[in-house]
């Protein structure tokens, strides 16, 4: 199995430079992952620990550059007069920005976002997706996200795998996904859904 050319597991066996490969992968999760007692900053460079030496780490030692990189990462969410705040004081969609500036910070190739706005107000999710869509089409990064929301997924995703049943029902541009497709996928899960109630 490989993911960028580069080899991550063989035969059940995990590659010896997986760490790597790991450190330049962001993740975005639901719940955000960010450690609550720690200030916006700290959250922020611990994207910076993959590339980081572990007797550093343990110490919270990060560089004047690393610092400023993180800054920078924060400005460009929106969050950087938040910097010096506990996480456990901002609000979902906040948090979900510091956790994107976090990804920012590991210099990622690929951003995965596991449903990012699923907690989200309509305006905190507004910000998220256009966060993400920026990154992915100013800096080149790819960002993989699921949704529920098909009118997320239309109104920003240029391609769109839609799933039935743990299958690829679509894999195409958003633009071809249409009312008809968009019907048919969701007449056959009400279908397998009935089907599981009545047995």
């Amino acid at each position: 199995m490989s993911y960028w050319a580069a080899p991550v597991q063989c035969e059940g066996r995990l590659a010896r430079d997986i760490r790597k490969s790991r450190a330049h992968t962001g993740c975005i999760f639901q719940q955000f992952n960010l450690v609550n007692r720690l200030t916006v900053l700290e959250n922020v460079l611990i994207g910076a620990l993959g590339s980081t030496p572990l007797w550093r780490t343990c110490v919270r030692w990060f560089t004047r550059q690393q610092k400023q990189r993180a800054y920078q990462a924060l400005t460009r969410v929106g969050m950087a007069h938040f910097s010096y705040q506990r996480v456990s004081t901002l609000s979902g969609g906040q948090q979900q920005r510091v956790a994107i500036a976090r990804a920012l910070m590991q210099q990622a190739q690929v951003i995965l976002a596991d449903e990012p706005i699923a907690s989200l107000d309509p305006e905190s999710a507004r910000i998220v997706m256009d966060t993400l869509r920026d990154i992915n089409q100013t800096d080149g990064i790819t960002v993989v996200v699921t949704l529920h929301q098909v009118d997320y997924a239309l109104r920003y995703c240029e391609r769109i795998v839609a799933l039935r049943q743990g299958n690829v029902f679509y894999d195409g541009g958003s633009q071809h996904f249409d009312n008809d497709r968009f019907d048919h996928l969701y007449r056959s899960i009400n279908r397998v859904e009935q089907n599981a109630q009545a047995a």
